[in-house]
């Protein structure tokens, strides 16, 4: 069984910001493998349904960003998932729009909801995706809590579609396979 994780703020005034797409990700994959996620409970919303043939729980913390840790704890320790069973999606300043990187354990980074998970998991060794939301030209908060360009909405739309992808082979083959196959992967803007 595999948690996946999408990290977000909760409410319709952070929706389609860069600090969500881990959210975003996590409602394509629920509409891809029609799974609903609209139980309440750890702290969050979530759903259970089937992925590649292996049970997965669809996470999305209602604490916000820097609390998400506590909403992760609890779903785990309530379906007692392994920790390299957990795969988290989040945003990273440090990729430019439209990059995704797979790391199956490692460091925070600066980015405070891997803080709160790392803290209340006890450990690093757990699956992220990072998906690059560009460096900010100003203030950190309102970059991450500000809005795609229609051109970046593009590239993010291309990489949060071959994230979905990604994340199957993670649970079909495991986490090395996806990082051979997808790590170094750039979304390109489409001629319309």
């Amino acid at each position: 069984m595999h948690l996946i994780v999408g990290l977000g703020n909760p409410g319709t005034q952070y929706k389609s910001t860069r600090h969500n797409v881990g959210f975003d990700i996590l409602d394509l994959i629920s509409e891809k493998y029609n799974i609903t996620v609209n139980r309440i409970k750890f702290k969050g919303v979530y759903g259970e349904g089937i992925i590649g043939g292996e049970k997965v729980i669809l996470l999305k913390p209602s604490t916000f960003m820097n609390l998400s840790g506590e909403s992760v704890r609890e779903a785990a320790s309530f379906y007692k998932i392994n920790v390299l069973n957990i795969i988290v999606l989040q945003d990273d300043i440090s990729l430019e729009v439209g990059r995704m990187r797979i790391r199956s354990k490692g460091s925070a980074g600066g980015h405070n909801g891997l803080k709160s998970i790392i803290l209340n998991l006890s450990s690093e060794e757990f699956v992220r995706f990072k998906i690059g939301v560009g460096q900010p030209k100003g203030e950190l908060v309102s970059h991450v809590l500000g809005k795609f360009s229609k051109e970046e909405r593009n590239l993010i739309d291309e990489v949060n579609n071959s994230t979905v992808e990604a994340i199957e082979l993670v649970i079909k083959q495991g986490a090395a396979q996806a990082m051979n196959k997808f790590n170094g992967y750039k979304a390109e803007l489409k001629e319309c």
